[in-house]
């Protein structure tokens, strides 16, 4: 192998193994910073020894075994330590040989609770959401802070100080490297579901930059909730939220043309979904269902998703049935944002007059006075009631207003084609 091909599979197996290692390294460590210290030691060595000598044939255990040694080293030398960790070496000195022991049985074992504890540390709520999710992707997601920057477009320093805050924030905070009991456990729940929520949602669109997905962040997000799928089978947002990115992520393929604009749902080749996301995702959501978690926030959305999924053409979507799950989840978490998809499920239902109505009741809220999508939609609508030249303007001011080159592209050609005849959906111009 090449130096070049063992540089991409030492890549190739970081980004697989960095997670179990910071995870094993922290529960014995209790502090995230530290743990990353020693992984990184590790992806040091095994780039200055692999090109040598080849790698191993568990690479794996090579870097968990390498990581482990240097913790190892570190709490028998825990003396010197500096004044940042002195508090650590002094608890662990009088239970130094038992520490160790802990530490090697914790490294040995599978993925499991560590991993769990990790997730839940790095998505505490007491980080903002900024920091939360840069903190994510640094350690479960092994990417580097140069990749990170580049996922969100802010400078690679912003970034930096974000993970490095965060981290300080954790320590300073004596966050505990466990996992959360009772009512404890729903709140930071709650965030580790909203970060990967966030994390998929941008790489599913965009918010700003030339491309309008961003795959690599909506796998990232995917992974993770496959992830916690399994690290705690019985909660059912969890498998909602898993529903919900795998029956999203089924459209990926259609989403696009091959030069890259966008193609919105009720225009996509059906035939160009993948049929094994949709399966994965609709079993995911039959495991919510049938653990009381029907009514969940992402369970409903994951629902909502499900029906266009299963209709075999546009025109055979429940229109009916989405416009009742959004009634639901307008009550479990109501939102600006949460209203404005339900205007445009009871404009395919009732007609675009009926939408329009909704979407006009929503022009006062704060939250969407900057939000592109409200003139997108109004704009839609008063395009099928034949109010072109209203409609024209509603589409720039949509394109003004997005960041997302590729998006503000689409909303200019729809602007231009108000000025073509485009006759009025009958019996419903008011």
């Amino acid at each position: 192998m090449t130096a070049t091909g063992i540089h991409q599979a030492i890549d190739a197996i970081w980004r697989i193994e960095q997670a179990r290692l910071v995870a094993g390294l922290a529960r014995m460590l209790r502090d995230v910073g530290l743990a990353e210290e020693f992984a990184q030691d590790a992806l040091v060595a095994a780039l200055e020894r692999w090109p040598q000598s080849g790698i191993p044939d568990k690479p794996g255990a090579w870097l968990m075994a390498t990581a482990k040694n240097r913790a190892i080293d570190r709490l028998r030398r825990n003396k010197r330590l500096g004044p940042k960790h002195e508090e650590i070496g002094r608890e662990l000195d009088a239970r130094q040989e038992q520490a160790v022991t802990e530490l090697e049985t914790a490294l040995d074992d599978p993925v499991g609770d560590d991993l769990l504890r990790l997730i839940f540390t790095a998505c505490h709520p007491l980080l903002s959401t900024e920091a939360r999710l840069a903190l994510t992707l640094r350690l479960l997601g092994g990417l580097t802070t140069e990749e990170i920057a580049r996922a969100f477009l802010v400078p690679e320093p912003t970034i930096a100080q974000r993970i490095v805050r965060a981290k300080r924030t954790l320590a300073a905070a004596k966050v505990p490297f466990e996992l959360p009991q009772g009512e404890e456990l729903a709140a930071r729940l709650a965030s580790v579901l909203e970060v990967i929520y966030l994390l998929f949602n941008e790489g599913y669109a965009a918010t700003a930059g030339e491309d309008w997905m961003r795959p690599a962040l909506c796998e990232e997000a995917l992974r993770l909730g496959r992830i916690l799928a399994e690290l705690a089978p019985l909660e059912p947002e969890v498998h909602g939220l898993v529903a919900l990115m795998e029956i999203q992520a089924s459209r990926f393929g259609a989403r696009t043309s091959p030069s890259g604009e966008p193609i919105l749902l009720l225009d996509q080749d059906r035939a160009r979904w993948d049929y094994l996301l949709i399966r994965r995702g609709l079993a995911a959501l039959e495991r919510a269902e049938g653990l009381q978690g029907a009514f969940g926030t992402y369970a409903l959305q994951a629902a909502i998703a499900a029906c266009h999924v299963r209709a075999l053409t546009a025109a055979e979507t429940d229109w009916p049935r989405i416009v009742a799950l959004y009634d639901m989840l307008s009550q479990v978490a109501p939102s600006p944002v949460v209203a404005l998809n339900h205007a445009v499920a009871v404009s395919m239902a009732s007609g675009p007059a009926a939408g329009l109505e909704r979407i006009d009741r929503l022009a006062a809220e704060p939250a969407l006075k900057a939000y592109h999508l409200l003139p997108a939609v109004r704009g839609d609508l008063l395009r099928k009631l034949g109010r072109t030249d209203e409609a024209r303007a509603e589409f720039e001011r949509a394109a003004s207003l997005t960041r997302n080159a590729r998006e503000c592209m689409l909303l200019l050609e729809r602007a231009a084609e108000c000025g073509n005849a485009y006759p009025a959906v009958p019996g419903t111009q008011q």
